[in-house]
């Protein structure tokens, strides 16, 4: 599979919702990559909406502001994955968890969720857009890329893969820094 990785920019948001909106992805459906966003239950949902549709309407205006909050994957000019990254700071919820909290205070940027539709799976996606997190993160001066990844010994489900598999980033070079709970490691890639 040949893949293209480009940031998510309002002409894109389309392909950003196909993606969403995919067979296999009813997860993220419902968080719209905006729980790491925020600390603590968020903005009152307005009337008449659900917190999917608030979820939603609340990563399209990032997206229209004009910093993209994320990457999308291509297969030709077919959407087939998406990975949230973004300088630590946009992800107040962070902060505050147990597992991912800061270890230093270096600056870093995090990568914290991948969706990729059931059809698109076990073909490189997620490979392809974690190198491209961290060539676009590069190309923002970033110094430091860290990420969350899930550990466990045999498959996980893939619904539980939204951080990534550990082994993932194990083959891109990232070392462990901590471990606050037995399967959620902490990891980092220092860029040069």
């Amino acid at each position: 599979m040949k893949l293209s990785v480009l940031p998510a920019t309002p002409v894109r948001w389309a392909d950003l919702e196909a993606i969403f909106k995919a067979r296999g992805c009813s997860v993220a459906r419902g968080c719209w990559c905006m729980a790491y966003r925020r600390s603590g239950a968020g903005p009152a949902v307005p009337a008449g909406m659900t917190r999917a549709a608030a979820n939603r309407a609340e990563l399209k205006a990032m997206v229209d502001a004009g910093t993209p909050p994320g990457l999308i994957a291509y297969c030709g000019d077919e959407p087939v994955g998406w990975v949230s990254i973004a300088p630590r700071e946009e992800f107040a919820r962070l902060k505050r968890s147990p597992v991912m909290k800061p270890v230093d205070e270096q600056p870093v940027w995090s990568i914290v969720c991948f969706v990729v539709p059931a059809v698109h799976r076990a073909q490189g996606v997620a490979h392809a857009l974690l190198r491209g997190a961290v060539a676009y993160a590069r190309a923002h001066g970033a110094r430091l890329v860290e990420a969350y990844p899930v550990d466990r010994a045999g498959r996980s489900r893939a619904d539980a893969l939204w951080f990534g598999a550990k082994s993932m980033y194990d083959r891109a070079g990232f070392e462990e820094v901590a471990r606050r709970k037995p399967a959620r490691p902490m990891v980092r890639l220092a860029l040069r």
